[in-house]
């Protein structure tokens, strides 16, 4: 073996010692985001050749036969160059352990393991280092991979899957199964005898090669062969790619049956993240400029076919704090995506792009377009490398990535302050929830002084009384013939069997999930839709809109009749209890709406369908029932209203409860409100709306004005917006509060913090593909359920895109769920009529 000195390596290597030029991003920020290290140019067309990256390390084939070496750690040392294959490499890999440090090559005529560490020393003494052979399988291998212990090495020639031993240097056991050639293997780190590949047959399976037999195999996935797999072990989940962009993720914990946790496709996630930075960057510009139509928003660079995808690897990432804007000391688990025109870092929490680096953006580049690409970062780094050979030429790029002023130049830009739910100031004199506070504080004072006035006799019918006294036929009995006395001391001592039997102890999660069916009730003697859901404050009633023109309340365990109201023409499509728990709120189809007495179950208040000029979307009490806060078409609306609590008998059918339009606002882009939502429990000046554009604008009454907009929040349009609102029953943390979520039919469901306006989770294992199903947070914070269209509702945990629980018994899609904020209780309504009351152990 010749050194780097020698004549024929000096012809076909080019390596750039010399300090880089800089290559400062386009945005105008000075720090270098991208350096290329080095730069190697082989004799033969580098299109497709394999490369692999280590800690340390970076190895990729020269000239097609030679496998070169190369050393991130210390750039001094010389390019290390080993030669024993006659044929083409086609498949390169570094071992799991760092001493020693194996490296795996094949091609055609040999598969060679080679001691790193043992190959350098031979180096620098003179001698030619020399490698092991394992074998010779005379096919064409794709793909290399280690055990976790370097004890074995996976093969892929074709379609069939060899476990071969390296001490022993023999086959260990052979997988067959495979339709098509296998494209990427690995191991399952918790699993010792646990192997998963995928294919060009668009399909992954699941091996236990200690015995060679097959423990599951999915169906075709996509259209597109897989190219790569990578294995989350903190998440437990699998993730592959496929050559036309699309991600396929599974869930490998143990009773999930490989359930789909999530898809993405890198070409839309890409145009979402260039729309949202170009809205962010709007809205922050002074004056005129601000906040205009994201249709105006120009889309950068041209539209790319596909993003095949070439390399998957870990990235852990240090996110900018919503506070303070540094970087956060904690890091996010993220997914390297390497792509033929760019690389991507992707969240693996929320499934969102976290940053995009385009090769053609960087002019100075030697590759621009990557037939074959390796990544790799350390945890905890600032710094990671990547490789990349040319499609359209011979050259081998080392390019060394800054991550923070990759992060720095693509952030979104930040609010001029940062918002929260909980108010942390008064309201000011020009805010529209003055309007509510007013009464308080100035009441009108009745005249102390009454004149003296003759007394006149009046002509009045001969029933003059307000209220005409009932027969008594129709009314209970009288159980209580006493009033009790109230001013008796008790010297703060009160006897347990008086405590709220709802009052919820502190435990465990398991402990606080309702997954054991305790009730299921039929709310009609015919299949009716429920199409909404809540509970009361205190837990202890249940009011759910049907879709025959009823409301009903029911008991918190969902026994007894429960009570009526009726005066709806249409469906009813919203309900929602005062703060009080004396009113109940809806609106129906019949473009009306509507205030009930939860106690006389009477109509209080109605608003006609003539009182706005497009149908109701969404209505509910607002700051501690001081208002009515509804959407119609594209704006929402502030009402002031009063109920008359006189009961005349006489004259019922003139109502004497009014309202006021006091303030009104549409959306910025002009288009319909789908959902709206708002905190009543405490005061809160946040309003969030979400519209037809797929957008949801957050609102601040306070300022009175357009706070922020979140562009492309789903694909589809929202048509849930659920805010943690937590309960007086549980204890949560003020930051807690800031949390929402969005649902959208055939996209699943984001959870938002709205500190930083970022979806910090995805949630996308149940199947929601044609009916808006209702989502909910549970009292403490820790759990949301959905409803889905497989009979089961999915009960997921904030830290994890994986469901905890699906609850079964249902007959039905599930359109609505709500927890009990005052015990671990789940009700779920389906589509054919039916709650179901879920009890924890």
């Amino acid at each position: 073996m010749e050194n780097l000195s020698g004549t024929h390596l000096k012809k076909s290597i080019r390596l750039i010692m010399e300090t880089p030029p800089e290559m400062p991003s386009t945005d105008g920020h000075t720090r270098d985001i991208v350096t290329e290290r080095y730069v190697v140019e082989s004799k033969k067309s580098a299109a497709h050749a394999p490369l692999a990256c280590s800690t340390q390390h970076c190895a990729f084939p020269l000239d097609g036969s030679h496998l070169c070496v190369w050393s991130s750690k210390d750039p001094s040392h010389q390019l290390l160059t080993l030669q024993g294959h006659h044929k083409l490499i086609t498949a390169v890999v570094f071992g799991n352990q760092i001493d020693p440090l194996l490296l795996c090559s094949a091609s055609e005529d040999y598969i060679i393991m080679w001691n790193v560490a043992e190959c350098r020393e031979k180096t620098l003494k003179g001698l030619t280092p020399r490698g092991t052979i394992l074998g010779s399988l005379l096919q064409t291998v794709l793909c290399l991979r280690f055990s976790l212990d370097d004890r074995a090495v996976a093969v892929c020639a074709g379609n069939k899957i060899s476990v071969m031993d390296v001490e022993k240097q023999s086959v260990l056991v052979e997988l067959k199964g495979h339709q098509g050639s296998v494209t990427a293997v690995e191991f399952c780190p918790w699993q010792a005898h646990t192997l998963i590949s995928v294919s060009e047959d668009r399909s992954f399976k699941v091996w236990d090669f200690c015995v060679g037999s097959l423990i599951y195999s999915s169906s075709i996935l996509t259209a597109y062969p897989l190219l790569n797999l990578l294995i989350n072990e903190e998440n437990q989940q699998l993730v592959t790619g496929s050559a036309d962009g699309q991600l396929w993720i599974f869930s490998l914990m143990e009773g999930h049956h490989y359930h789909c946790v999530a898809r993405v496709d890198v070409r839309r996630k890409r145009e979402t993240f260039v729309t949202r930075r170009m809205m962010a960057e709007q809205c922050s510009l002074p004056g005129d400029h601000q906040c205009q139509n994201r249709h105006e928003v120009d889309k950068r660079g041209e539209a790319e076919a596909t993003f095949p995808i070439l390399d998957l690897a870990p990235c852990d990432l240090c996110l900018p704090d919503s506070q303070c804007g540094a970087f956060a000391s904690e890091c996010t688990k993220c997914l390297w995506i390497g792509s033929s025109t760019a690389l991507f870092i992707l969240n693996l929490a929320s499934f969102e792009l976290e940053a995009a680096l385009h090769f053609k953006e960087f002019q100075s580049l030697s590759v621009q377009v990557a037939g074959s690409c390796a990544v790799m970062s350390e945890p905890m780094s600032a710094k990671a490398f990547c490789m990349l050979s040319s499609m359209f030429g011979s050259k081998i790029a080392v390019l060394e990535i800054d991550l923070a002023a990759l992060l720095s130049a693509q952030q979104y830009p930040r609010a001029g302050r940062v918002l929260s739910v909980l108010a942390s100031s008064c309201v000011l004199p020009t805010s529209p929830l003055y309007f509510g506070i007013i009464k308080e504080k100035f009441p009108k004072l009745a005249n102390t002084k009454q004149h003296a006035v003759k007394s006149v006799m009046e002509d009045r019918p001969l029933v003059f009384h307000t209220k005409v006294r009932s027969s008594g036929y129709t009314s209970a009995p009288h159980m209580a013939m006493f009033s009790p006395k109230t001013n008796i001391k008790h010297d703060n001592k009160r006897s347990s069997k008086y405590k709220n039997n709802y009052k919820c102890k502190e435990c465990s999660l398991e402990n606080f999930l309702p997954r054991n069916l305790s009730r299921q009730v039929a709310v009609a003697q015919k299949p009716v839709a429920v199409s909404c859901l809540q509970f009361s404050g205190d837990g202890q009633q249940l009011a759910c809109g049907l879709g025959n023109h009823l409301s009903l309340v029911f008991n918190a365990s969902l026994s007894g009749a429960p009570a009526a109201f009726s005066g709806h023409d249409g469906a009813v499509s919203t309900i929602c209890w005062s703060h009080d728990k004396r009113w109940l709120l809806s609106t129906g189809r019949d473009r009306t709406l509507r205030v009930w007495s939860v106690h006389r179950t009477e109509l209080m208040l109605l608003l006609a369908p003539d009182a706005f000029p497009k149908p109701v979307t969404s209505a509910q009490f607002y700051y501690m029932d001081t208002f009515i806060l509804l959407s119609s078409g594209p704006e929402f609306c502030l009402l002031k209203y009063h109920i008359d609590l006189c009961r005349d008998d006489i004259r019922r059918y003139k109502p004497k409860s009014r309202y006021k339009p006091i303030f009104r606002l549409p959306m910025t882009s002009g288009a319909d409100i789908t959902s709206l939502s708002a905190v009543n429990d405490f005061y809160s000046h946040i309003i969030l709306t979400a519209g037809r554009d797929r957008a949801v604008e957050v609102f601040d009454l306070n300022a009175g004005c357009s706070a922020a907009v979140l562009a492309e929040v789903h694909s589809r349009p929202v048509h849930r917006i659920c805010q943690n609102k937590g309960s007086s029953f549980v204890a949560q943390h003020s930051l807690a509060y800031n949390l929402f979520l969005t649902a959208a039919v055939g996209d699943g469901i984001r959870l938002w913090d709205l500190r930083n306006l970022r979806c910090v989770r995805c949630f996308e294992g149940h199947p929601n593909r044609s009916y808006p199903c209702g989502v909910a947070f549970s009292p403490c914070g820790r759990l949301m359920a959905c409803g889905a269209e497989d009979r089961h509702a999915y009960v997921y945990e904030m830290g994890s895109s994986s469901f905890l629980h699906r609850l079964a018994g249902h007959t039905d899609t599930i359109t609505e769920v709500a927890f009990n904020p005052a015990a671990p209780q789940l009700v779920t309504a389906t589509l054919d009529g039916k709650l179901q009351l879920f009890v924890a152990e």
